[in-house]
Protein backbone atom coordinates (compact mmCIF):
# COMPACT_ATOMS: atom_id res chain seq x y z
CA UNK A 1 0.00 0.00 0.00
CA UNK A 2 0.94 3.31 -0.73
CA UNK A 3 0.76 6.57 1.68
CA UNK A 4 -1.85 8.09 3.26
CA UNK A 5 -4.77 10.18 1.38
CA UNK A 6 -7.56 12.11 2.46
CA UNK A 7 -10.90 11.21 2.11
CA UNK A 8 -13.73 13.46 1.56
CA UNK A 9 -14.80 14.34 4.84
CA UNK A 10 -12.23 14.20 7.62
CA UNK A 11 -10.90 10.79 7.28
CA UNK A 12 -6.95 9.59 6.10
CA UNK A 13 -7.03 7.16 3.02
CA UNK A 14 -4.84 4.32 2.39
CA UNK A 15 -4.91 2.75 -1.14
CA UNK A 16 -4.07 -0.72 -2.05
CA UNK A 17 -4.32 -3.13 -5.25
CA UNK A 18 -4.95 -7.01 -5.80
CA UNK A 19 -4.09 -8.90 -9.06
CA UNK A 20 -7.39 -10.58 -10.12
CA UNK A 21 -8.59 -12.51 -12.93
CA UNK A 22 -5.86 -10.55 -15.25
CA UNK A 23 -7.06 -7.19 -14.03
CA UNK A 24 -5.38 -4.98 -11.26
CA UNK A 25 -7.87 -3.77 -9.01
CA UNK A 26 -7.04 -0.71 -7.25
CA UNK A 27 -9.24 0.11 -3.80
CA UNK A 28 -8.79 3.04 -0.56
CA UNK A 29 -9.04 1.83 2.77
CA UNK A 30 -10.33 4.32 5.97
CA UNK A 31 -11.38 4.10 9.03
CA UNK A 32 -11.44 1.41 12.09
CA UNK A 33 -13.93 -0.93 13.25
CA UNK A 34 -16.24 -3.63 11.57
CA UNK A 35 -15.94 -3.91 7.92
CA UNK A 36 -17.63 -2.09 5.02
CA UNK A 37 -17.30 -2.31 1.43
CA UNK A 38 -18.93 0.00 -1.27
CA UNK A 39 -19.07 -0.98 -5.33
CA UNK A 40 -19.90 1.66 -7.53
CA UNK A 41 -22.34 1.80 -9.97
CA UNK A 42 -21.46 1.32 -14.01
CA UNK A 43 -19.30 3.61 -15.76
CA UNK A 44 -17.80 5.86 -13.03
CA UNK A 45 -15.67 5.39 -10.37
CA UNK A 46 -14.76 6.16 -6.87
CA UNK A 47 -12.88 9.12 -7.85
CA UNK A 48 -15.88 10.58 -10.10
CA UNK A 49 -18.61 9.69 -7.74
CA UNK A 50 -16.60 12.01 -5.35
CA UNK A 51 -16.27 15.27 -7.81
CA UNK A 52 -20.24 14.40 -8.72
CA UNK A 53 -20.99 14.59 -5.44
CA UNK A 54 -23.77 12.28 -5.05
CA UNK A 55 -22.86 10.08 -1.81
CA UNK A 56 -21.50 11.00 1.47
CA UNK A 57 -19.58 8.24 2.99
CA UNK A 58 -17.96 10.50 5.89
CA UNK A 59 -21.37 9.25 8.19
CA UNK A 60 -20.15 5.80 7.90
CA UNK A 61 -16.66 6.29 8.76
CA UNK A 62 -17.55 8.63 11.61
CA UNK A 63 -19.76 6.02 13.04
CA UNK A 64 -17.22 3.64 13.69
CA UNK A 65 -16.48 1.58 10.43
CA UNK A 66 -13.85 1.02 8.45
CA UNK A 67 -15.06 1.51 5.09
CA UNK A 68 -13.49 0.27 1.92
CA UNK A 69 -14.28 1.59 -1.77
CA UNK A 70 -12.71 0.14 -4.52
CA UNK A 71 -12.51 0.54 -8.73
CA UNK A 72 -14.36 -2.11 -10.85
CA UNK A 73 -13.14 -3.85 -13.34
CA UNK A 74 -11.76 -1.37 -16.25
CA UNK A 75 -13.43 1.52 -14.27
CA UNK A 76 -11.25 4.59 -12.74
CA UNK A 77 -7.74 3.25 -11.76
CA UNK A 78 -8.65 -0.75 -12.29
CA UNK A 79 -7.39 -1.77 -15.70
CA UNK A 80 -9.91 -4.75 -17.36
CA UNK A 81 -9.46 -7.17 -20.58
CA UNK A 82 -11.24 -6.64 -23.75
CA UNK A 83 -13.86 -10.12 -22.83
CA UNK A 84 -17.35 -9.01 -22.03
CA UNK A 85 -17.49 -12.33 -19.57
CA UNK A 86 -15.37 -9.88 -17.13
CA UNK A 87 -18.11 -7.79 -16.89
CA UNK A 88 -21.43 -9.63 -16.47
CA UNK A 89 -22.63 -9.40 -12.76
CA UNK A 90 -20.94 -12.87 -11.53
CA UNK A 91 -17.92 -12.06 -12.60
CA UNK A 92 -17.90 -8.51 -11.18
CA UNK A 93 -18.83 -10.09 -8.44
CA UNK A 94 -16.13 -12.79 -7.79
CA UNK A 95 -14.08 -9.39 -8.00
CA UNK A 96 -15.71 -8.62 -5.03
CA UNK A 97 -14.89 -12.23 -3.24
CA UNK A 98 -12.17 -11.77 -4.11
CA UNK A 99 -10.78 -8.35 -2.63
CA UNK A 100 -12.54 -9.74 0.42
CA UNK A 101 -10.48 -12.43 0.89
CA UNK A 102 -7.32 -10.13 0.30
CA UNK A 103 -8.28 -7.97 3.14
CA UNK A 104 -8.59 -10.88 5.23
CA UNK A 105 -10.24 -11.23 8.83
CA UNK A 106 -13.14 -13.44 9.63
CA UNK A 107 -15.70 -11.54 10.50
CA UNK A 108 -19.04 -10.96 8.16
CA UNK A 109 -18.84 -7.46 6.64
CA UNK A 110 -21.29 -4.85 5.59
CA UNK A 111 -21.84 -5.04 1.81
CA UNK A 112 -22.69 -2.07 -0.15
CA UNK A 113 -23.24 -1.19 -3.68
CA UNK A 114 -24.98 1.46 -5.97
CA UNK A 115 -26.95 0.32 -9.17
CA UNK A 116 -24.00 -2.33 -10.87
CA UNK A 117 -22.57 -2.21 -7.45
CA UNK A 118 -26.28 -2.92 -5.67
CA UNK A 119 -26.19 -6.03 -8.35
CA UNK A 120 -22.32 -6.92 -7.87
CA UNK A 121 -23.15 -7.12 -4.04
CA UNK A 122 -26.19 -8.97 -4.37
CA UNK A 123 -24.76 -11.81 -6.57
CA UNK A 124 -21.78 -12.06 -4.15
CA UNK A 125 -23.68 -12.66 -1.10
CA UNK A 126 -25.86 -15.33 -2.67
CA UNK A 127 -22.85 -17.22 -3.51
CA UNK A 128 -20.97 -16.50 -0.29
CA UNK A 129 -23.61 -15.25 2.36
CA UNK A 130 -21.91 -16.13 5.31
CA UNK A 131 -19.24 -13.55 4.23
CA UNK A 132 -21.74 -10.50 4.94
CA UNK A 133 -23.73 -9.17 7.96
CA UNK A 134 -26.10 -6.46 6.35
CA UNK A 135 -26.52 -5.20 2.98
CA UNK A 136 -27.05 -1.50 1.73
CA UNK A 137 -28.74 -1.35 -1.68
CA UNK A 138 -28.43 1.91 -3.45
CA UNK A 139 -30.52 2.79 -7.09
CA UNK A 140 -31.37 -1.42 -7.55
CA UNK A 141 -30.93 -1.07 -11.53
CA UNK A 142 -33.24 -2.15 -14.09
CA UNK A 143 -33.88 -6.17 -13.93
CA UNK A 144 -35.89 -8.78 -15.07
CA UNK A 145 -39.22 -7.38 -17.00
CA UNK A 146 -37.74 -4.20 -17.94
CA UNK A 147 -34.20 -5.63 -18.68
CA UNK A 148 -33.90 -6.11 -22.14
CA UNK A 149 -35.11 -2.63 -23.26
CA UNK A 150 -31.69 -1.91 -21.26
CA UNK A 151 -29.75 -4.89 -22.52
CA UNK A 152 -30.87 -3.75 -26.69
CA UNK A 153 -29.88 -0.28 -25.53
CA UNK A 154 -26.34 -1.41 -24.54
CA UNK A 155 -25.59 -3.42 -27.19
CA UNK A 156 -26.37 -0.44 -29.81
CA UNK A 157 -24.04 1.45 -27.83
CA UNK A 158 -21.37 -1.10 -27.70
CA UNK A 159 -21.72 -0.99 -32.09
CA UNK A 160 -21.97 2.59 -32.18
CA UNK A 161 -19.14 3.08 -29.91
CA UNK A 162 -17.02 0.63 -31.83
CA UNK A 163 -17.76 2.01 -35.52
CA UNK A 164 -18.08 5.61 -34.99
CA UNK A 165 -15.93 6.39 -31.85
CA UNK A 166 -16.52 7.37 -28.10
CA UNK A 167 -17.53 10.91 -29.14
CA UNK A 168 -20.20 9.86 -31.61
CA UNK A 169 -21.74 7.79 -28.67
CA UNK A 170 -21.32 10.49 -26.04
CA UNK A 171 -23.11 13.56 -28.65
CA UNK A 172 -25.72 10.82 -29.43
CA UNK A 173 -26.81 10.23 -26.09
CA UNK A 174 -30.57 11.19 -25.39
CA UNK A 175 -30.92 10.55 -21.40
CA UNK A 176 -31.44 12.78 -18.91
CA UNK A 177 -31.03 12.22 -15.71
CA UNK A 178 -33.92 11.96 -13.58
CA UNK A 179 -34.63 15.54 -11.72
CA UNK A 180 -34.03 14.45 -8.47
CA UNK A 181 -30.61 14.46 -9.47
CA UNK A 182 -30.56 16.40 -12.26
CA UNK A 183 -27.93 19.30 -10.49
CA UNK A 184 -25.73 16.26 -10.27
CA UNK A 185 -22.17 17.04 -12.68
CA UNK A 186 -21.79 14.00 -15.98
CA UNK A 187 -18.79 12.96 -16.53
CA UNK A 188 -17.31 10.48 -19.62
CA UNK A 189 -17.62 6.55 -19.23
CA UNK A 190 -14.24 5.80 -17.36
CA UNK A 191 -13.57 2.91 -19.20
CA UNK A 192 -11.16 3.21 -21.63
CA UNK A 193 -12.57 3.15 -25.13
CA UNK A 194 -11.25 0.40 -26.52
CA UNK A 195 -12.74 -1.47 -23.07
CA UNK A 196 -15.88 0.04 -23.40
CA UNK A 197 -17.82 -2.29 -25.57
CA UNK A 198 -16.86 -4.89 -23.87
CA UNK A 199 -18.19 -3.18 -20.60
CA UNK A 200 -21.49 -2.43 -22.17
CA UNK A 201 -22.07 -6.13 -23.87
CA UNK A 202 -21.18 -7.86 -20.56
CA UNK A 203 -23.44 -5.89 -18.33
CA UNK A 204 -26.37 -5.87 -21.29
CA UNK A 205 -25.55 -10.20 -20.46
CA UNK A 206 -26.92 -9.07 -16.95
CA UNK A 207 -29.52 -9.51 -14.75
CA UNK A 208 -30.24 -9.35 -10.98
CA UNK A 209 -30.71 -12.94 -9.28
CA UNK A 210 -34.20 -14.32 -9.63
CA UNK A 211 -36.55 -13.42 -6.43
CA UNK A 212 -37.27 -17.26 -5.20
CA UNK A 213 -33.20 -17.10 -4.81
CA UNK A 214 -33.09 -13.37 -3.25
CA UNK A 215 -35.19 -15.20 -0.49
CA UNK A 216 -32.76 -16.87 1.24
CA UNK A 217 -30.88 -13.70 1.72
CA UNK A 218 -31.78 -13.06 5.54
CA UNK A 219 -29.44 -10.44 6.13
CA UNK A 220 -30.64 -7.20 7.13
CA UNK A 221 -31.11 -4.89 4.20
CA UNK A 222 -31.82 -0.97 3.62
CA UNK A 223 -32.18 -0.46 -0.03
CA UNK A 224 -32.17 3.30 -0.96
CA UNK A 225 -34.13 4.68 -4.20
CA UNK A 226 -35.20 7.41 -5.74
CA UNK A 227 -38.32 8.36 -8.64
CA UNK A 228 -38.22 8.78 -11.67
CA UNK A 229 -35.43 6.66 -13.70
CA UNK A 230 -35.93 4.27 -16.17
CA UNK A 231 -32.54 3.34 -15.78
CA UNK A 232 -33.07 2.33 -11.98
CA UNK A 233 -37.15 1.90 -11.68
CA UNK A 234 -38.77 1.96 -8.47
CA UNK A 235 -40.03 -1.41 -9.97
CA UNK A 236 -36.78 -3.21 -8.95
CA UNK A 237 -36.63 -1.61 -5.58
CA UNK A 238 -40.04 -2.58 -4.74
CA UNK A 239 -39.69 -6.14 -6.39
CA UNK A 240 -36.06 -6.43 -3.90
CA UNK A 241 -37.85 -5.40 -0.72
CA UNK A 242 -40.81 -8.01 -1.48
CA UNK A 243 -38.12 -10.84 -2.35
CA UNK A 244 -35.69 -9.81 0.97
CA UNK A 245 -36.80 -11.35 3.81
CA UNK A 246 -35.37 -8.57 5.98
CA UNK A 247 -35.78 -5.49 3.75
CA UNK A 248 -36.52 -1.99 4.70
CA UNK A 249 -37.27 0.33 1.75
CA UNK A 250 -36.64 4.21 1.70
CA UNK A 251 -37.68 6.09 -2.07
CA UNK A 252 -36.08 9.67 -2.17
CA UNK A 253 -37.85 12.86 -4.17
CA UNK A 254 -35.43 15.40 -3.41
CA UNK A 255 -31.94 16.21 -3.36
CA UNK A 256 -31.71 16.92 -0.09
CA UNK A 257 -32.86 13.40 0.84
CA UNK A 258 -30.55 11.93 -1.03
CA UNK A 259 -27.88 13.63 0.33
CA UNK A 260 -28.60 11.85 3.65
CA UNK A 261 -28.17 8.15 2.15
CA UNK A 262 -24.69 8.05 3.77
CA UNK A 263 -26.24 8.84 6.97
CA UNK A 264 -29.40 6.34 6.47
CA UNK A 265 -26.57 4.12 5.83
CA UNK A 266 -25.01 5.04 9.13
CA UNK A 267 -27.79 4.44 10.92
CA UNK A 268 -28.55 1.36 9.52
CA UNK A 269 -25.17 -0.28 9.61
CA UNK A 270 -24.75 0.47 13.35
CA UNK A 271 -28.52 -0.15 14.82
CA UNK A 272 -28.55 -3.15 17.52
Amino acid sequence: MSGPAHFPGRHAVTEGHLVHRGARLVFEDAGAGPLAVYAHGGFVSRAVEDRMGLFDWAPVLDAGRRLVRYDARAHGGSTGGPSPADYTYPCLADDLLALLAHLGGDRPVDGMGASMGCATVLHAALREPERFSRLVLLIPPTAWTTREAYARANRRSADTVERDGLDAWLAGRSETPPAVVADVPRFPPTPAEHVLPAVLRGLAQSDLPPPAELAGLHQPTLILAWVDDPGHPLSTARTLADALPRARLHVSATRADVRAWGQRAAQFLTAS
